[in-house]
C-alpha cells in the first residue's frame, strides 16, 4: 500500500502564510521568473544555474508564530550563455522585488553547475572536431552513430585557454545497439577539452590505450546474468492497522520525534527542526541536516583519467536528478510517497513524483534480559523511521536514508550502487584499476559526501568536546594496570575545530548544550560516532586538494552564518579553490558555547572487485548522532511488549515477548 503527500505544491486551499521553511511550490518559482523578467534580467540565453529557498535567520524561524509573515527570499544564480557572465541574486518574492545583485567573477569563482543542455551540446562540438574523429578511427571506431559522448566537469588544472570559460573534457564509448551498457566499451586513450562557450575543441589528449573492451554489460541480456534463481521464497512486510506516524504541512511525527522535511534542487531532501518530545517537554536536538556535498576523485593518474574528481551536489545538482521511487522496488511496506518540485535551467517549475518514500522498519532487538534472581525474561523490539530518496548521478546511483529510532539515536545511511566508471585496462598489476571483465578497468577512486549538521542541542548555545580513549599507566592509583579513561578537549575556536577521526582511540564528538543540564547536573548531549574511513587521499599539492578542502578532514566545526551553506562554496564547477571551508573558517570565530554548525566528512575508498561489474552491489557509509546523557534514563522503557511475529509452523501459537 502506499500513501502520497504533496510536499511542495500549488494549494489554493493552503494558509496564506506558511512555514518559513516550506519549500518552494511550483507558484513560487513561476513567481520568480516573472519578477526577474520584469526587472530585464532574462533572455533567450539566460539559464537559471541555481534556485533554492534563502531560509530566514535562524533566530527569526524560532521566534516566527502562524500567522506571521517573514520575507520569503530566493537565492538565484543566473548563466548567460551568449557571454558566459553570471549574476547572483536574492529575490524577495513577498515584495516581488530583487534586493540583491552582485556579478561574479567567473575567472576567480567559477560557474554554475552543468546544464542539461551541456551534454548534447559538447557532443555535436567533439563529433565535428578532426582531431577527435581521427583519434577514434585509431581505435577502430569509425561509426559515430554508435559513439556516446560523455562530457563531465573539467575541474581547474592550469590551462590558460580554459579560464572564465565554461569547458568540459569528454569521454567517448561505443553502444553497439540501443539497450546496450556503454560503461562495457570506453573507448579509451583519448579525451576532447571542450570550449562551451566558443563551441570549439581546445584540445584532443591521447595516450597508447588504443583497445576497445568488446565484451558485453548488459546485466539485462539472459546471455550475460544467466537464468534467474527460484528458490527465493516471498517476505510480505505489512502494517495491518496502519502506520505509526502523521504527516501534516510537511512536519513527519513519530514516536516522539518531530521533523520538518525540505527539498530543493541542489541537496535535494532536507531535514529541519528534529525535535524529541520528553514526557511533554519539545526538545531540539538538531535545527537543519543535509548532504551539503559530495565529490567523487579518481586515482589514476594517466592523462585520460587524471582530471576526474565531480561534485554531484554543486556540479551536477543530485536534487534535480532524483528517481521516482517505486513500491515493492525501492521501498516496501506502508509507504508514503512525497511529490517534490524544483526548478529547472530555463527556470521552469518541474515535479518529481515520489521524490521521498517515508516507511517503519522493524530493527531487532531493542532491549533484552533474562534475570535469574528475579525469574523475569523480557524484550522488547527496536522500530526506526526512515525518510529516503536516491538519485542517479551519470554512473552511479545513490540513496540516502535518515533514520529516527526509538531510543532517539539519528542516523544517516548513504547506499552506492549503479555502475563503476570504466577505461580500457592496460593488463598487468595496473595500480590504479582493476580489470573488472576482460581489457575493462575501473579505476579506483573515493566517494567522499559532507553532511551539513546545525545542530540545536536543548537549544542554540552549543559546545563540542574531541573525546578519545585514554591508557592509564600502571601507578600508584593502577596497581594491576587495568584502568583505562577517556579525555575530552573542548574545542573553543574554528582554527582548532578541523578534526580527524581515529579508530585506535575510539574518537568521537560530543555536542553538549551549555546551559542545560540532566539529573545528574551534567550537560545534556548528543554524539557524533564517526565511521573513520579515509579522507581525501590526493596530494596537498593537487588540484581537487585546493578545491574539496572540506574531504580533507572528517569534521569542521564552525559559528552559524546564514549564508555558509556549502562545504566547497556556493560556486564548484571551475572554481580554482579556497572556497567553503578554508573561506568559512578564515575569520576564527569562537565555537564554544555558540550557535554551531558541523561539517562531517565521511565515504567509500573504492578499490573495485570483479563482483561491483557488470552493476554494483551497495555499498555502504554513514554516520550515527546517539544521545550521550541528553535523557536522565532510557527512554524506550514504555514500549510494549510486542505480540510477536508469525505463529509457529508446528504448534500454530503466537509469541509474546514480554
Amino acid at each position: 500500500m502506499s500513501e502520497k503527500n504533496v510536499l511542495v505544491a500549488d494549494d489554493e486551499s493552503a494558509p496564506t502564510t506558511r512555514h518559513p521553511l516550506a519549500p518552494l511550490t511550483g507558484e513560487d518559482i513561476v513567481d520568480l521568473r516573472r519578477v526577474l523578467e520584469q526587472a530585464g534580467l532574462v533572455t533567450e540565453s539566460t539559464r537559471f544555474s541555481y534556485v533554492a529557498l534563502r531560509e530566514p535567520a535562524k533566530a527569526d524561524v524560532l521566534a516566527w508564530t502562524p500567522g506571521e509573515e517573514l520575507p520569503r527570499q530566493v537565492a538565484v544564480l543566473l548563466t548567460d550563455l551568449a557571454t558566459s557572465t553570471l549574476v547572483d541574486l536574492v529575490v524577495d518574492l513577498s515584495s516581488g522585488s530583487v534586493v540583491s545583485r552582485r556579478d561574479v567573477d567567473a575567472a576567480a569563482e567559477g560557474f554554475g553547475p552543468s546544464l542539461d543542455e551541456d551534454f548534447p551540446h559538447a557532443e555535436r562540438i567533439v563529433k565535428a572536431d578532426d582531431r577527435w574523429i581521427a583519434a577514434l578511427a585509431h581505435r577502430g571506431v569509425t561509426d559515430l552513430d554508435r559513439v556516446v559522448v560523455v562530457a563531465l566537469s573539467a575541474g581547474v588544472f592550469g590551462y590558460a585557454d580554459e579560464v572564465g570559460k565554461r569547458v568540459v573534457r569528454a569521454l567517448a564509448f561505443r553502444q553497439d545497439y540501443p539497450t546496450d551498457s556503454v560503461w562495457a566499451h570506453p573507448i579509451d586513450g583519448v579525451v576532447a577539452h571542450v570550449d562551451l562557450t566558443d563551441e570549439v575543441v581546445l584540445r584532443v589528449v591521447e595516450t597508447d590505450a588504443v583497445h576497445v573492451p568488446s565484451e558485453s554489460g548488459d546485466y539485462l541480456d539472459p546471455a550475460v546474468r544467466g537464468p534467474e534463481r527460484t528458490t527465493l521464497r516471498p517476505i510480505s512486510i505489512t502494517q495491518p492497522e496502519g502506520v505509526s506516524f502523521t504527516l501534516d504541512d510537511g512536519v513527519l511525527s513519530w514516536q516522539g520525534w518531530s521533523v520538518r522535511l525540505g527539498f530543493n534542487g541542489r541537496e535535494g531532501l532536507t531535514v529541519h527542526q528534529l525535535s524529541f518530545d520528553d514526557g511533554g517537554r519539545v526538545r531540539p536536538v538538531m535545527y537543519r541536516g543535509s548532504i551539503a556535498e559530495m565529490v567523487v576523485n579518481y586515482g589514476d593518474p594517466s592523462p585520460t583519467h587524471a582530471w576526474q574528481n565531480y561534485y554531484d551536489v554543486g556540479e551536477y545538482q543530485f536534487g534535480r536528478l532524483a528517481n521516482a521511487l517505486e513500491l515493492g522496488c525501492d521501498c516496501v511496506g506502508e509507504i508514503t510517497y512525497v511529490d517534490a518540485v524544483v526548478a529547472d535551467d530555463l527556470g521552469r517549475p518541474k515535479a518529481l513524483p515520489n521524490a521521498i518514500c517515508i516507511h517503519e522498519e522493524d530493527y531487532g532487538i531493542l532491549w533484552k534480559h533474562s534475570d535469574d534472581f528475579s525469574g523475569t525474561k523480557e524484550t522488547r523490539r527496536q522500530r526506526r523511521l526512515v525518510v529516503s530518496f536516491f538519485v542517479t548521478v551519470g554512473n552511479y546511483d545513490y540513496g540516502f536514508y535518515w533514520y529516527l529510532y526509538l531510543d532517539g539515536k539519528i542516523e544517516l545511511e548513504t547506499k552506492a550502487t549503479g555502475i563503476v566508471f570504466t577505461s580500457a585496462h592496460p593488463g598487468g598489476e595496473y595500480p590504479y584499476a582493476t580489470e573488472v571483465a576482460p581489457g575493462l578497468g575501473a579505476p579506483v577512486h573515493q566517494h567522499l559526501f559532507c553532511a551539513r549538521l546545525d545542530m540545536m542541542v536543548d537549544g542554540v548555545a552549543n559546545a563540542v568536546d574531541e573525546v578519545d580513549l585514554t591508557r592509564v599507566p600502571v601507578g600508584e592509583d593502577n596497581p594491576w594496570g587495568n584502568a583505562f579513561t577517556r579525555t575530552a578537549t573542548r574545542l573553543t575556536r574554528e582554527s582548532e575545530a578541523a578534526r580527524d577521526a581515529d579508530g585506535s582511540l575510539g574518537r568521537v564528538w560530543h555536542v553538549s548544550s551549555t546551559e542545560a543540564t540532566n539529573r545528574l547536573g551534567r550537560p545534556t548531549a548528543y554524539l557524533l560516532a564517526p565511521e573513520g574511513q579515509p579522507t581525501l587521499l590526493a596530494d596537498e599539492r593537487s588540484s581537487i586538494h585546493r578545491r574539496a578542502t572540506f574531504a580533507t578532514h572528517h569534521l569542521w566545526v564552525t559559528r552559524y552564518d546564514r549564508d555558509e551553506m556549502y562545504p566547497a562554496g556556493r560556486l564548484v564547477n571551475l572554481n580554482p579553490g579556497g572556497a567553503g571551508m578554508p573561506a568559512y573558517t578564515a575569520a576564527d570565530r569562537p565555537i564554544d558555547g555558540e550557535d554551531l554548525v558541523l561539517w562531517h566528512t565521511f565515504g567509500l575508498t573504492h578499490f573495485p572487485r570483479t563482483e561491483d561489474w557488470p552493476i554494483m552491489p551497495v555499498d555502504y557509509a554513514g554516520f550515527r548522532l546517539t544521545p550521550y546523557g541528553f535523557f536522565d534514563r532510557n527512554p524506550t522503557l514504555d514500549v510494549p511488549a510486542q505480540e510477536g511475529g508469525h505463529s509457529s509452523p508446528t504448534t500454530g501459537e503466537r509469541p509474546h515477548c514480554g
